[in-house]
């Protein structure tokens, strides 16, 4: 069904005398299941009942589907007008003096684009407005709602796939995070998609990388036709893609940044390729120098007072370049006051944001990382650097935690707190796994090749015995040996080693290397030693 305006009291129909009496009959200018809208400007009081019987007449023989009649031009629907599409079955309604008759052919437009139009769906004066904001103002919330305006087509959001409300229509209610993941269609695809969570349709934009993506998803997808949201989808596309290239100058000031926290000589300007700096006295910078980091600082937007935290992360070489964008999306969704993005000389992403925004950051890690299933996202967070001259310290702290991430969970997407690395075990793990083999191979000597049965027993019984805290009589029950067998067993080991195991240093060294020997892939076998007892615990069995 479609809107079709005759006789709108346009100075063109009220001036030519001969096209006005034309309209009396309009059957030659309606298809059937049209809805006429006239003005009425071809009727009066005098024969105004021939004229409305000549007019409704016609209507009903073309086939329109009702009458909207004008109530402009004589203040309200004639009553001859009324009469007669009763006698011939034409519905009729009073369009009040306050409505436009655009209004009234834009939401047909909007709903019925097949038969309308052959290149555009939108009205052309909305798509010059929109053409105008996305040139001039990239604000996603008003290109929304501007083209919106104009089609009934309840709430509309524009989404990230990690869940995020980059916009939405005016009286769009909140989703959540976890819930709007849910909504957007394969990242892949580039058509629009329905299904029971409603119509979502991507849009074509220049995203700089996966992980910002957006997508129009309307809750009901009934509500409008494709035409118009693919192409609503284009505006918002344009829009992106400004926003992208206005974000990219921002990524230069924080690359320095980035530059100077590794590269002590490196000043917030200094060319990446020039080499390491260089003090006043000739020699090597062991240090960014604290004017320039402030300096760099605030290039980059950032206060100069603390606290911050510094994250980085990677997406390996085979994804190279991905991970600023999910850092990018990650911190969108915090939502902070300020906030730094940036990629480091080897190509590491990293970020410089507020102490409070860590724990959202924690929280939207898994659903930014599950946007890419096949990319495996690995990131290391640092504590608090109080300050900016704490801000290399903290990005070294990151970066081990990084390692951490990649040497323990290659095939997964983790993100490693430095603040939990409080232990041994977790501390070797940052470390590549060519150094501790090495490590363990110089160590443990001999015993390092447990292809070898002897070398194999007395490793077992090493691992029992430190695991037990030196106490032979609690390896001897757990190995189901007698006391001399596992006395005899540990001198050997010392003997292979060349360490003495009643020194704490010494086993500190031995229990090190078992560690470092350990695949960081493989779970450890559980074990029967105790949990720690407290200083003031009674004394252990020998």
């Amino acid at each position: 069904m479609t809107a079709k305006e005759l006789s709108s009291g346009s100075s063109a129909e009220v001036d030519q005398a001969p096209q006005v009496r034309l309209l009396e009959d309009p059957a030659r200018f309606v298809r059937p299941d049209e809805v006429v809208l006239s003005g009425l400007v071809w009727w009066s009081a005098d024969g105004g009942r021939k004229k409305a019987e000549r007019f409704v007449a016609g209507l009903k023989d073309a086939g329109a589907a009702a009458l909207l009649a004008g109530e402009e031009t004589h203040g309200s629907v004639p009553e001859d007008l009324v009469e007669a599409c009763v006698r011939h079955g034409v519905p009729v309604a009073g369009v009040p003096a306050h409505v436009m008759f655009r209004a009234i052919t834009d939401a047909v437009y909007l709903r019925q684009w097949g038969g309308l139009s052959r290149h555009h769906a939108l009205p052309e004066h909305v798509r010059v407005r929109l053409n105008r904001l996305a040139a001039q103002d990239p604000d996603p919330a008003l290109i929304l709602a501007t083209a919106f305006a104009h089609l009934d087509a309840g709430p509309a959001y524009v989404l990230t796939p990690a869940g995020r409300t980059v916009a939405a229509t005016p009286g769009a209610g909140p989703l959540q995070a976890r819930e709007a993941a849910l909504t957007g269609g394969d990242s892949g695809t580039t058509v629009l998609t329905r299904s029971d969570s409603g119509a979502t349709v991507p849009v074509e934009g220049d995203p700089a990388s996966p992980y910002e993506r957006w997508w129009l998803h309307l809750p009901d997808g009934a509500a409008a036709p494709p035409r118009p949201l693919h192409e609503i989808a284009a505006f918002l596309g344009r829009c992106q893609e400004t926003l992208t290239r206005r974000r990219s100058l921002h990524r230069r000031a924080a690359d320095g940044l980035g530059r100077l926290l590794t590269d002590p000589g490196a000043g917030p300007g200094t060319d990446p390729g020039a080499g390491p700096g260089t003090d006043p006295d000739g020699g090597s910078g062991t240090g960014p120098d604290a004017g320039d980091l402030t300096t760099a600082v605030q290039l980059c937007g950032l206060p100069t007072r603390g606290p911050y935290r510094v994250i980085v992360a990677d997406t390996g070489a085979r994804h190279r370049g991905l991970a600023d964008g999910a850092l990018t999306e990650m911190i969108a969704h915090t939502s902070p006051a300020f906030s730094a993005v940036g990629r480091l000389p080897d190509g590491t992403a990293f970020a410089v944001v507020p102490e409070d925004a860590t724990t959202d950051l924690v929280e939207i890690w898994p659903l930014v990382a599950g946007c890419e299933p096949d990319v495996f996202l690995h990131g290391g967070l640092a504590a608090p650097a109080a300050g900016t001259t704490g801000l290399p310290g903290a990005l070294a702290e990151a970066r081990y935690a990084l390692s951490c991430a990649r040497e323990t969970q290659p095939g997964n997407a983790p993100l490693i707190d430095a603040t939990d690395i409080t232990t041994l075990d977790t501390l070797l793990t940052g470390i590549p796994a060519e150094v501790r083999t090495a490590y363990s191979r110089t160590v443990l000597g001999p015993l390092f090749d447990s292809a070898s049965a002897s070398a194999a027993a007395l490793l077992n019984t090493l691992e029992v015995f430190l695991a037990h805290d030196g106490s032979w009589t609690r390896t001897a029950e757990e190995l189901h040996l007698h006391v001399n067998t596992v006395h005899y067993r540990i001198q050997r080991i010392e003997h292979f080693t060349g360490l003495d195991l009643s020194r704490l240093r010494d086993r500190l060294d031995v229990w090190a290397a078992l560690l470092c020997r350990t695949d960081p892939h493989r779970t450890p076998a559980p074990t029967t030693a105790r949990p720690p007892r407290s200083s003031t615990s009674p004394a252990r069995r020998p």
